[in-house]
Parts: structure tokens; sequence; C-alpha cells
């Protein structure tokens, strides 16, 4: 029965894909600092976030960005500036 909810939640979970300006506005961060954060950069290595969430590729010239994995991104952030 247990096995029967998590796949019915599962499937009403729905994978929401962001655009970059909503990202932006999101997150509060210009577009250059969120691919900063996507790359590693030898000039500027402090720019580079791992945990920052990849782009997936919507087409032949756009991306976007998961809404859930930036929700995430959002949130852990919040509880590291609150440990510090």
């Amino acid at each position: 029965m247990a096995a029967r909810n998590e796949a019915a939640i599962r499937e009403q979970a729905e994978i929401r894909i962001i655009r970059r300006k909503q990202v932006e506005a999101r997150t509060g961060l210009s577009r250059s600092t969120i691919y900063a954060k996507m790359r590693r950069n030898p000039k500027r290595p402090a720019d580079y976030d791992p945990t920052f969430p990849r782009s997936v590729s919507v087409g032949a010239k756009a991306v976007g960005w998961i809404e859930g994995e930036i929700n995430a991104w959002l949130t852990a952030q919040v509880e590291k500036s609150r440990k510090a």
C-alpha cells in the first residue's frame, strides 16, 4: 500500500522547467553570475559553485532549469547563511 502511495505521489509531482529570467528573479543573480556558478574559471575560481543546478536543454538554442532544483539550492543557501 505504501509503495502505491509513493508511486502516485511521483506521478503527481511534475517537473517544471523555468527559464533564465525566472532563475534570475528567484535567485537575485545576474545572467553572468548564473553561468559563472556553473563553470570553472581559473581566473575566478571563487565564482564556481558545484552545488548550483545545471541547466537542461529544452531546444536547439534554449535552456532551462528544473524548478525544484533551484528551490532546493535556495533553501540550502539560506540554511548555510543561518549557520554562519
